[in-house]
């Protein structure tokens, strides 16, 4: 890595499934070779805290690996089931607290920021940003699963917003 070049890490927060997405590059221009991809899964019969340290422990050793400059973070706001967003809450405060310990700013995004930076409209479906997300990274396959993808889309947002 160059030294004019930074790595963001998107996060995709959620206790069962947390996906991330890393870019590498400087400005608004990332290469398809310098982004890659995943998540961090966790077993629902594992107790919450055992669930929420995995989260903590995987996030911290990406983090100690790639050393990324900044963290973009999904904003979720739920209106109906009070249980998701309880959990998806959680685990938006195991990615803060890690972030913190690691020194690293955190810019969140709302999923309606998300759609409106990556595919033009803020109602997007799922199988839009994702086709989006690969067409501007020019991935030639398809990004799944869609936490990674949804992570990645959280990434290039920050990019749009501030590089």
């Amino acid at each position: 890595m160059s030294p004019e070049e930074t790595i963001i890490l998107g996060i995709d927060p959620g206790t069962a499934t947390t996906g991330y997405g890393f870019l590498v590059g400087s400005g608004k221009r990332f290469s398809p070779e310098k982004f890659f991809f995943g998540t961090i899964a966790t077993l629902k019969s594992d107790p919450p805290q055992e669930r929420l340290k995995k989260i903590y422990e995987g996030l911290s050793a990406l983090i100690d690996r790639y050393h990324p400059r900044e963290i973009a973070l999904e904003n979720v706001f739920f209106n109906k089931n009070t249980k998701t967003a309880l959990a998806v809450g959680e685990a938006r405060g195991v990615v803060l607290l890690c972030a913190a310990n690691k020194g690293i700013p955190v810019y969140e995004y709302t999923p309606l920021q998300v759609k409106q930076a990556v595919v033009g409209y803020g109602h997007a479906t799922k199988e839009q940003v994702q086709f989006m997300v690969g067409q501007i990274l020019r991935f030639s396959g398809r990004i799944a699963p869609d936490d990674a993808a949804d992570a990645l889309a959280i990434a290039l947002c920050h990019v749009y917003q501030c590089h």
